[in-house]
């Protein structure tokens, strides 16, 4: 049995479009200029360390409860109703779990937004476990999450194999100890080489999952 611990956007579901527009409209908005790799480094925030690095880096004049609260609003229809589940995701999520392998999450986007949408595709009941940062208190950019949450599934941090889209999330649980595969999406195609770089393994379409 293995055990398998996911992101969510850009790795399980195609909503890094939905995602992106959520946060930067915010700062699009405030006439905020950003540069353009600013996805790369916000993206394992999630919405609550993403304001924060708003008003600490950006230097945005908003209280970070109302910034979060405009990620919420911008995000939640596309997650609601919207927003599909990747090429061969739900099939090979459904032959992992046949087989015996333990499937959790781990994921920046908050439980309004992430459990609607993985109830709506019929696969939230897949997971043992379904988290979003804001369940450790941190962010994925901090090594502690990948081996609290290793702690709570019950096995050793080297035993997890963690399944990410982004470079800096990849980077992370991998000096955290965790075997890490790296996910092709394409927000995060022109980082490709980096992610390889970092990883133990590449999958560009889920379902290269059941051969490894």
């Amino acid at each position: 049995m293995s055990t398998y611990l996911f992101d969510f956007d850009g790795t399980l579901v195609d909503s890094m479009p939905t995602y992106v527009s959520a946060v930067l409209r915010v700062l699009d908005e405030n006439n905020i200029k950003y540069e353009n790799d600013i996805v790369k480094k916000i993206t394992p925030l999630g919405f609550g360390g993403t304001a924060r690095y708003y008003r600490e880096e950006l230097g945005l004049d908003m209280p970070e409860a109302d910034i979060v609260a405009s990620m919420h609003k911008n995000a939640l229809d596309g997650y609601f109703y919207s927003v599909p589940a990747k090429s061969n995701v739900i099939s090979t999520l459904k032959a992992l779990k046949a087989r015996g392998d333990d499937l959790n999450v781990l994921t920046a986007s908050p439980h309004a937004t992430l459990d609607p949408c993985l109830k709506r595709l019929g696969i939230y009941g897949l997971f043992t476990n379904v988290w979003s940062c804001e369940d450790f208190g941190t962010t994925k950019a901090d090594p502690n999450i990948y081996k609290l949450a290793a702690e709570r599934i019950g096995v050793c941090v080297s035993e997890v194999i963690f399944l990410d889209d982004n470079y800096n999330a990849d980077l992370t649980a991998k000096s955290a100890g965790m075997r890490v595969i790296g996910v092709f999406d394409e927000s995060s195609a022109e980082y490709e080489a980096d992610i390889r770089s970092v990883t133990d393994d590449y999958v560009r379409d889920f379902s290269e999952l059941l051969q490894k």
